[in-house]
């Protein structure tokens, strides 16, 4: 049995916010460790399809004291140049980083931590949980009442069409992985059928620049998770339907449906051999497409206010969502894949139960949680709402440091009473 090894600081997971992490403690000169169950970035490594790109451009790539080292930072870079963009990282700020560790058991007592692992055991004064959100995937309870011939996929074990049995392809959720997936098996020829529920649609460009610029310049991607008015919402907003690729198109329904995709309202369920869907499409395209020129009246009136106008280009606005009438209904004996791209619940098999609500999320402040000592980073708008990008784990993790900061100087004023 290994002996218990000690160290300040023990963080989970070795992806961007496990490293972001590991360069704000290293400034602050706290020792610590990064345990990681595969290799550095093991998600972009193992758990993208092939063709997957970045939705942020490279240029917004940016880590605590790190930043896009390529020649093409306009472009997306692949899963592959992600995880080499990490790998850099990782080296550039020598993160005390262990491979192949999985974490079992965190048990909290006397202001300590232990974490337990398949490596023996580490005791920390806090912990710093860095897995991120899409380390589960979410499959609805309907999945268990389709016909057993049908071959089940989720976006982190999907590579490329060719994985895919012969026949119909259903793709339920239209967000960019749901997206993405239906546009890539139809330009392959596959019959794809898209299930259609809650989206977000925006053009890849607007007047001229990529959309994740004007987020970042009219200052919305560093919105603060205690400045909105439902927060709750804003964690569970869909992702939003763009693609990264070196043409910088468009993607939203109206392109799929051009390109051969059958449009379908949300999947409610099976009646004999038929899936269903609900009526609710035009209004959540009707919504998805209010939202949209809302955005878009923003930033038209942000570059009147700043002078842009003479520098942007016109302000085109994309046409409404277009399709022909949506399915109602499918026969399922012609499909013979279904691709559950409904999204992702962060999993924490380590933790008590009573630090999940009931819905098995993390309960937590900001990333701070009710036990002191142990904090998240990585989550959907944790602190901001670029909290799960790149580019949004380093403010969060210089956030988290601090108040870790706070916290062990307490830990150590309060044993010295």
């Amino acid at each position: 049995m290994n002996p218990t090894r000690t160290t300040d600081v023990v963080v989970i997971g070795g992806g961007q916010a496990g490293l972001a992490m590991s360069q704000c403690l290293t400034v602050q000169s706290i020792d610590h460790v990064v345990l990681e169950r595969g290799d550095t970035a093991n998600s972009w490594r193992t758990e993208r399809w092939d063709s997957l790109r970045l939705l942020t451009p490279n240029w917004l790539a940016r880590l605590p004291g790190w930043s896009y080292r390529g020649d093409d930072p306009d472009g997306y870079m692949s899963a592959t140049e992600v995880a080499a963009h990490l790998d850099a990282y990782r080296i550039s700020i020598s993160a005390p980083i262990r491979t192949g560790v999985e974490v079992i058991r965190i048990t909290s007592t006397g202001g300590r931590h232990v974490v337990e692992t398949n490596d023996g055991p580490w005791s920390a004064r806090a912990v710093v949980m860095a897995t991120g959100a899409s380390s589960n995937p979410h499959v609805p309870g309907v999945a268990g009442d389709v016909p057993g011939h049908i071959q089940h996929v989720t976006p982190i074990g999907y590579r490329n069409p060719s994985q895919l049995a012969e026949g119909g392809v259903l793709v339920v959720g239209a967000s960019a992985s749901g997206l993405q997936i239906a546009d890539e098996l139809s330009r392959s020829g596959m019959e794809v059928t898209l299930a259609v529920g809650d989206h977000v649609r925006l053009p890849r460009t607007y007047r001229g620049m990529d959309i994740h610029w004007w987020m970042d310049t009219i200052g919305q991607l560093d919105e603060r998770y205690d400045e909105v008015d439902d927060l709750d919402r804003a964690r569970r907003l869909p992702s939003l339907q763009l693609i990264g690729s070196p043409e910088r198109r468009d993607l939203d329904l109206t392109t799929v449906a051009r390109n051969g995709v059958a449009l379908a309202g949300r999947l409610v369920g099976r009646s004999g051999n038929r899936a269903q869907f609900s009526g609710s499409f035009a209004n959540m395209c009707t919504s998805a497409d209010l939202k949209e020129r809302r955005l878009l009246d923003r930033l038209d009136e942000y570059a009147a206010s700043h002078g842009l106008d003479a520098e942007l280009g016109e302000a085109t606005r994309p046409s409404p969502t277009a399709s022909s009438p949506p399915l109602l209904e499918t026969d399922l004996r012609s499909i013979n894949t279904i691709v559950w791209a409904t999204g992702f619940r962060p999993a924490y098999p380590w933790l008590d139960a009573d630090l999940l609500d009931h819905k098995g999320r993390l309960v937590h402040d900001g990333g701070v949680l009710p036990v002191p000592g142990l904090y998240a980073l990585g989550l959907p708008f944790m602190r901001r709402r670029k909290s799960s990008f790149l580019d949004g784990v380093g403010p969060d993790a210089t956030d988290i440091a601090e108040h870790l900061v706070g916290h062990l100087a307490h830990d150590i004023a309060h044993s010295n009473i």
